[in-house]
């Protein structure tokens, strides 16, 4: 059973429902708080407290770059990753899940589009939003509003030019490469309407987010947070698609307690045992009260793995 933990307004949620559509999968929704304190979710992570996470069983899979990876295990057809352009998609969503979202980010919670966002909501929702946010992003250098807007409509002009000559960026068919690009797109249109006046110049980007929106999310039931904990504690073992093979970078051995956090954007650690580090990701063992024993899964690119310090 896939359990997503998310909530609505979530751009990199939307990656990911997308994708439960395109692949025609059925899924359990918990909704999570938008801002910290997520006392459920840090439950089954161990620390990590971006959204979306996936959890199978006892299995938690940080960041949409690996939740896409397991869903394509899960059903390689129809693939995110069409043959011979596995590479390109990959790069390509990297730009597009770092570079593209933030200009588009940057644009998109101008202040029109904060007011719209929040519209009826108490201020003190809007301070504690845009306090959250600040401390995520502490360290990074994000473009500013009006920086942001101008090199996001250089990349709608680019993504328009890709689409003059196919139905999808790198073809007939879509891949990871339209999914990373669609998700801050879908944020402007549908969660700040108001900006959305920026696609008026790119009528093709328009529609090949019709396109992607057809796709629909998949078959989806809710589920409570204590549900989905309870889920966790009941499985029989927390197993993931870990191999044998044991990839050491860092001089790190398997069995030694660490922590692994995202080396930009929100980076609480996730403290544990590690038990497997394989080619693409790294497992970490947790013990917790309530969910039992969890293996929680990251992508290599884009973490930090370091030996905790004994005393």
């Amino acid at each position: 059973m896939l359990i997503l933990h998310h909530y609505p307004m979530s751009p990199f949620s939307e990656k990911v429902r997308a994708v439960l559509g395109f692949k025609n999968l059925a899924w359990q929704s918990v909704l999570i708080p938008t801002v910290m304190p997520k006392p459920d979710l840090l439950v089954l992570t161990g620390g990590y407290r971006k959204t979306p996470v996936l959890q199978i069983g006892a299995d938690i899979y940080c960041d949409t770059a690996l939740i896409c990876d397991v869903l394509e295990h899960l059903q390689p057809a129809p693939s995110l990753y069409p043959e011979g352009q596995n590479g390109l998609a990959r790069i390509f969503a990297q730009w597009a899940d770092s570079t593209l979202f933030w200009a588009a980010m940057g644009y998109n919670l101008q202040k029109p589009g904060m007011a719209e966002l929040f519209a009826g909501a108490p201020v003190e929702a809007v301070k504690a939003f845009a306090a959250d946010r600040s401390a995520m992003a502490q360290g990074m250098n994000r473009p500013r509003p009006l920086d942001a807007t101008s090199a996001y409509k250089s990349y709608l002009r680019r993504l328009a030019d890709m689409l003059d000559w196919h139905d999808f960026l790198l073809g007939d068919a879509p891949s990871i490469a339209d999914f990373a690009a669609y998700h801050p797109l879908w944020f402007t249109r549908t969660q700040v309407p108001a900006m959305a006046g920026i696609f008026q110049a790119t009528p093709q980007v328009l529609s090949w987010m019709d396109r992607m929106a057809a796709f629909g999310h998949g078959e989806t039931s809710r589920l409570s947070a204590s549900e989905a904990i309870a889920f966790c504690a009941g499985a029989a073992s927390a197993k993931g698609q870990e191999t044998d093979y044991f990839q050491d970078d860092h001089g790190i051995a398997l069995g030694s307690r660490v922590n692994i956090s995202a080396e930009s954007f929100g980076a609480e650690p996730t403290v544990g045992e590690l038990v497997a580090a394989t080619r693409t990701r790294y497992t970490l063992r947790r013990v917790d009260p309530r969910a039992g024993v969890v293996h929680v899964h990251f992508p290599r690119v884009g973490y930090a793995l370091k030996q905790e310090l004994t005393a």
